[in-house]
């Protein structure tokens, strides 16, 4: 079983518009991405917040941190949005958890035709059931650990650390 834990962010179509400040919402379910994909493994879809990462705080990430000591399952997916997603990752990596925990998101809003979400919720999926437990992120065809992974804002890809 694997268990996938949402917060919103770009993959959920999510898109905050940085002129007014506000968040649009053009909402897609990581539900619609596995049936799009007739996925055949067992899994549980559990909605815990519907924020831009920008604005996801420490109490966010400790609720995130109850959710994933509350769940039987050993691996778990967090989608997660790519600005805050390195620091969620490194402040659940620090706990050690004792699961495999996989943070994935996408650079281009889950709604919008050329979206890269599906392709790395994929392999996110992919990824949880293979990887010793800790606490991952998995980006754009790359596997990152917590400790060594920063997002470079010139390219807009993550990077080692």
């Amino acid at each position: 079983m694997i268990h996938i834990i949402t917060t919103g962010g770009t993959i959920e179509g999510l898109d905050y518009d940085t002129e007014n400040k506000q968040t649009q919402e053009n909402k897609i379910s990581i539900e619609e991405f596995f049936k799009s994909a007739n996925v055949s493994f067992s899994y549980s879809i559990e909605n815990v917040l519907n924020k831009d990462s920008r604005f996801i705080t420490d109490d966010d990430r400790r609720l995130l941190v109850d959710k994933i000591k509350a769940t039987s399952a050993r691996k778990i997916i967090l989608t997660h949005g790519t600005f805050t997603m390195e620091d969620t990752a490194k402040y659940i990596g620090k706990l050690n958890l004792k699961k495999t925990i996989v943070l994935v998101g996408s650079f281009v809003l889950g709604t919008s035709n050329g979206t890269d979400a599906p392709f790395n919720l994929g392999y996110a999926l992919c990824s949880v059931q293979f990887l010793k437990p800790d606490v991952y992120v998995a980006m754009n065809g790359t596997i990152f650990h917590w400790g060594n992974v920063k997002k470079n804002l010139e390219t807009n890809k993550f990077e080692q650390r």
